[in-house]
């Protein structure tokens, strides 16, 4: 790894002033070449070399590098790399030493002139069926899928791929792959020179040369899509007429594909519409408090300074996260959430920070951890306040370098992260414990939020309830909640927040067979207790919980006010004994 800074890095075969040296190799001139770090880009610059410098196997005098473009000098290769990063799905290719793939024919066909010229009845058939086929999908994966097996129905391939680009028209994101008589997705590298140039001219390439290859490009009104790529056996060949057909397919497919990935952008824009919208997002009130917190997070989201939220649990601190990303100039990158809490403390750091290949037992390959994956977008730290004080290093060293190592590396990587974190624990009393630092705190807290409690906004019941009764009541016709039970709801206490009246809305959504939500189908904890000082004397819950109040200050004096043997007088466990004190307000 050779980093480069704007005094620049020579490469070269013997000079003292070469940064990288090459030796042994006749092909380098002793000054070779320059790459230069000049206003954020890097420039490559041949120094007059005896045999040239070359770019993705182009020569060049001076060329401006983009992130995965191989560099060759004499023997030697170099990647340009603006970011370490996971290959994930992007498509992997032959290098220029390895690639076989010598003689490529071209051809320029117009896809009505290969329709046309299919005209024996098996090809014409062959396409009806594709053509009905495809179009029937609405997904890009499945599409993609169907296709490749059609394509083994109608030609001879040995192996075959759709390569699709992503927003920059030159660059390979994703791969699908198939492989004749094998089950799954079968990756293989594919020339990068066929492929480059099937994309870059928009033609069809055809090689017989070592290994048979033909390639195709997708394009739709002269939009680059990506190219269908076939591999066959040494002993076979393309011809004339399978160009022609595979030129044909592509023509279909690539309308059909242009379509099926348009509608999932309709549906993933939609969905985002209804988040912003306050919806599905659960982001549901009219209270003073929450319009305090829509606020915050119309003036902490344009900002890239870090944010503390505070508050209980299920107050619906991750759902604030979220939507000050998604309103945030980070809302196309990624946002990862973290619970420190769930993870293994022998786990949090390879977890947080990653691992190298071998760095401990069970590690067979290198692994980003989550502040890597979120660069350049969102980290959202829930329950920061469990993190280990050796974690919590690690994070501060991230906060304060933007730089961190994997586990079991040595080589500093640096990422741009904008963290929000959350807890319900009372920090400040932690840093007094010695369980938090404080220079951690201090440099979490810039922004801070506090989120009420659903005690705090009784007036956000009604709405929330009944968001939620529609979002469950979908395989039977619910009206609405009778007076009682919305009276019920309206004044129990909530220690579960908004959790704990999602999850009681579901469960008597499940439990009730009638058009309205009885107050027996709630939860036994929002019928009994504090709930009864708003039903009337003369109904059942209020009267039930008149003789759970009798048992249990009966029992509480026969016991002389000792909780466990209350509990025990009355046959319960201690742990519902004490919720019935709580909620019967005793």
């Amino acid at each position: 790894m050779f980093p480069i800074t704007e005094a620049g890095l020579v490469i070269g075969r013997k000079h003292p002033e070469n940064d990288v040296t090459l030796e042994n190799d006749d092909m380098v001139s002793r000054r070779h070449c320059r790459l230069q770090l000049r206003g954020g880009q890097v420039l490559l610059t041949d120094l007059n070399s005896r045999n040239g410098t070359f770019a993705n196997g182009v020569a060049i005098l001076e060329k401006v590098l983009e992130h995965g473009d191989r560099v060759k000098v004499g023997g030697s290769t170099f990647i340009f790399l603006v970011h370490d990063e996971a290959a994930g799905d992007a498509p992997v290719f032959t290098d220029e030493e390895r690639d076989r793939t010598r003689t490529l024919t071209t051809f320029r066909i117009d896809r009505e002139q290969a329709e046309a010229a299919a005209s024996d009845k098996v090809i014409l058939r062959a396409i009806l069926r594709i053509t009905s086929s495809i179009n029937a999908i609405r997904t890009s994966d499945l599409l993609q899928a169907r296709l490749l097996e059609l394509i083994f129905e109608v030609l001879p391939p040995r192996r075959a791929a759709i390569l699709l680009v992503g927003h920059k028209p030159e660059a390979f994101v994703s791969g699908t792959y198939r492989e004749r008589d094998v089950a799954g997705d079968a990756r293989f590298p594919a020339s990068a020179a066929v492929t480059r140039q099937a994309l870059r001219e928009g033609v069809a390439v055809l090689s017989n040369d070592f290994n048979p290859v033909l390639c195709i490009p997708l394009s739709v009104f002269e939009t680059k899509l990506g190219v269908i790529y076939l591999e066959a056996d040494p002993t076979a060949r393309f011809d004339h007429e399978h160009v022609q057909l595979l030129t044909a397919i592509a023509g279909i497919a690539a309308v059909a594909l242009e379509h099926a990935r348009y509608v999932e952008w309709l549906e993933g824009e939609n969905e985002r519409l209804k988040e912003e919208a306050g919806v599905e997002h659960g982001m549901i009130g009219e209270s003073p408090k929450m319009a305090a917190v829509f606020n915050f997070i119309g003036k902490a989201a344009p900002s890239d300074s870090r944010v503390l939220i505070l508050g209980e649990s299920g107050t619906g601190k991750e759902l604030v996260a979220q939507a000050i990303h998604r309103n945030s100039r980070r809302s196309n990158r990624p946002f990862i959430a973290v619970n420190c809490a769930a993870i293994p403390e022998t786990l949090r750091e390879s977890e947080f920070f990653g691992h190298e290949k071998g760095s401990f037992t069970g590690s067979t390959g290198q692994r980003r951890g989550k502040i890597e994956m979120a660069d350049g977008g969102t980290l959202f730290l829930d329950e920061v306040g469990e993190l280990s004080m050796r974690a919590q290093a690690g994070l501060l060293r991230v906060l304060e370098e933007g730089v961190f190592e994997r586990v079991g590396g040595n080589r500093p990587i640096r990422v741009d992260v904008r963290i929000i974190a959350a807890t319900n624990r009372n920090l400040e009393e932690a840093i007094k414990e010695g369980r938090f630092r404080e220079d951690l705190y201090y440099r979490l807290q810039v922004l801070s939020v506090r989120m009420p409690s659903l005690s705090q906004r009784p007036e956000d019941i009604p709405h929330l309830a009944s968001y939620f009764l529609k979002r469950f009541a979908r395989s039977r016709t619910v009206l609405g909640f009778t007076p009682e039970a919305h009276r019920l709801m309206l004044f129990y206490h909530w220690p579960g927040n908004v959790r704990e009246l999602r999850n009681a809305v579901e469960r008597a959504v499940v439990i009730g067979d009638t058009e309205f939500i009885l107050p027996e189908d709630l939860p036994e904890s929002v019928t009994e207790g504090r709930s009864a000082d708003g039903a009337a004397e003369d109904s059942f819950h209020y009267q039930m919980n008149v003789f759970k109040r009798s048992l249990v200050e009966r029992a509480l004096a026969k016991a002389n006010e000792n909780r466990s043997e209350a509990a025990r007088l009355l046959r319960i466990s201690q742990s519902y004994f004490n919720r019935l004190i709580h909620n019967l307000n005793i």
